[in-house]
């Protein structure tokens, strides 16, 4: 359940996707709570669409908000965002954090699209994404944070992105930035004065016969393949627009 403490707001969605034996999607659980209302969307094909509804402002500090999507075999689901979450100092000076966890089976597929993560001036978050995939499973996940917003200094964010296919880890990476963050995140070997960063992991089973080819897709973004069937594009820029621009090329060399 939900609720509201002294030292936060506590909440926790989750989403289930399993097919409905009629070529589509069903999701037989839906429960948003607090900040996180989930709606969902006009079917496409075989896949279910969910869209994250902001229903409250956060994460603030001391929220502990959680979401989980769970694809069972055969099920295809397609997650997004209304908008952009925006974490916001709150009342108590206390970390907020945002727990997401995705777990997808054999031939299943998520696409996890969610807008920007906008780090405001003087919040505090810790967000984690954890993508558990069996052997066969199949992953769009796109993660974005921007640094502030305009003309305005950020706050400290932390975001830890760890993926495992079949029982094996082929990615955990952790980033923090802002104030109090370690040294040198802002210089020339990780954000080099860039406000807007992110990751775009691909698992596809036919990356285990033909990986992926490593190269530099410009000044700013780099292609590599993992330890397994996927694939990650790093990139940085100087804004969210010329993040999403980025990324949306990257994605339409897969799709």
């Amino acid at each position: 359940m939900d609720g509201v403490t002294a030292t936060g707001v506590r909440a926790h969605a989750r989403i289930v996707a399993r097919p409905d034996g009629r070529g589509g999607t069903a999701l037989p659980v839906l429960d948003g709570e607090g900040p996180l209302a989930l709606r969902r969307t006009r079917a496409a094909g075989g896949e279910a669409r969910v869209l994250v509804v902001g229903a409250m402002s956060g994460p603030l500090g001391g929220d502990r908000l959680a979401l989980t999507a769970s694809v069972a075999e055969g099920a295809r689901l397609h997650v997004g965002s209304a908008a952009a979450t925006i974490a916001l100092p709150g009342q108590t000076k206390a970390e907020a954090r945002y727990d997401v966890r995705l777990d997808v089976a054999d031939d299943a597929e998520l696409r996890w699209l969610p807008e920007q993560l906008i780090s405001a001036g003087g919040s505090d978050l810790y967000v984690t994404t954890h993508a558990e995939l069996t052997a066969g499973a199949r992953l769009v996940l796109r993660e974005e944070q921007v640094l502030g917003r305009s003309g305005e200094e950020p706050g400290r964010l932390t975001s830890r992105l760890t993926v495992r296919i079949a029982g094996r880890t082929v990615l955990d990476q952790e980033l923090a930035c802002g104030p109090g963050a370690p040294g040198g995140w802002d210089g020339p070997a990780v954000l080099a004065g860039q406000r807007a960063v992110g990751q775009l992991v691909v698992v596809r089973p036919e990356f285990a016969q033909e990986p992926v080819r490593a190269q530099a897709l410009g000044e700013c973004a780099a292609l590599i393949p993992l330890a397994g069937p996927a694939a990650l594009l790093s990139a940085v820029a100087p804004d969210a627009l010329r993040l999403r621009r980025l990324l949306d090329e990257a994605l339409a060399r897969f799709d």
